[in-house]
């Protein structure tokens, strides 16, 4: 689960578990600085099952604390090795880096214990992220989260590209900002053969869907898993492809 304000992780968990017996993992901020200790205590104060690592200051913290742990994406496992330093972090399972293809986190599977690894296949992919608060210059008259009044608790905001694309921004617990591809891209296609090779943790990650689009997405990704073809995703509005690169410098437009 992941909101970009942790102060509603409590919450968050208190609906999870009211509703059911999933386990709640809560994920850390994909940027941490010097100071800002606080919020993995946030994340620790709200009782999850687990915590999603997403930078190095979280594997730190919570290297010792009771909670079930899983490295993010930005933990960069591209490799055997990196996966190998990671899971002698004691992590439940570490998050294959986007900067792999379909082929090569296959390759990747064959090198290294299959169950070490999470893969993403739906998502829209967070192409940067940038200190300057997007919301507080275009929505506000404050400089920072002292005096702008906080417009990203109450708008969504978009950026327009050069081929007039609407990408969301999000600004997280720390004014930072994530731009993410308007377009979700999927690895349905690939699906089959991850599991074929081992994997059996796979992730669908939601920005802006509404109740009946995740409905949507979920009952398509059972299907896939339980031996359906990707053309089930014909419909829906995705690219199909996984990672940032499709091949050698074949980058995601």
């Amino acid at each position: 689960v992941v909101f970009e304000d942790l102060r509603r992780y409590p919450d968050a968990v208190k609906l999870v578990r009211a509703a059911g017996s999933a386990a709640v993992f809560l994920a850390t901020p994909r940027i941490q600085k010097a100071g800002e200790q606080g919020f993995f205590r946030l994340i620790e104060n709200a009782q999850p099952d687990g915590v999603l690592i997403r930078n190095l200051g979280g594997l730190a913290f919570f290297r010792d604390r009771p909670l079930r742990r899983v490295g993010d994406f930005s933990l960069n496992v591209a490799n055997p090795r990196a996966a190998e330093l990671l899971m002698d972090e004691k992590l439940e399972r570490a998050t294959i880096s986007y900067d792999l293809n379909g082929r090569q986190v296959l390759d990747l599977l064959a090198a290294a214990p299959p169950q070490w690894f999470e893969i993403v296949v739906h998502q829209h992919l967070p192409m940067f992220h940038m200190e300057h608060c997007v919301f507080a210059a275009f929505l506000s008259h404050g400089t920072d989260h002292t005096n702008c009044g906080r417009p990203c608790d109450r708008h969504n905001l978009k950026l327009r590209d050069r081929i007039g694309v609407a990408h969301p921004v999000k600004a997280d617990v720390g004014c930072r900002n994530t731009v993410y591809h308007a377009r979700a891209q999927s690895g349905a296609e690939f699906l089959a053969e991850f599991l074929a090779a081992g994997a059996r943790h796979f992730r669908v990650e939601l920005l802006e869907e509404d109740a009946a689009a995740t409905r949507q997405l979920l009952r398509a990704y059972r299907q896939l898993l339980a031996g359906g073809s990707p053309d089930l995703l014909r419909s829906l509005p995705v690219v199909r492809q996984l990672g940032v690169t499709s091949g050698t410098l074949t980058v995601l437009g």
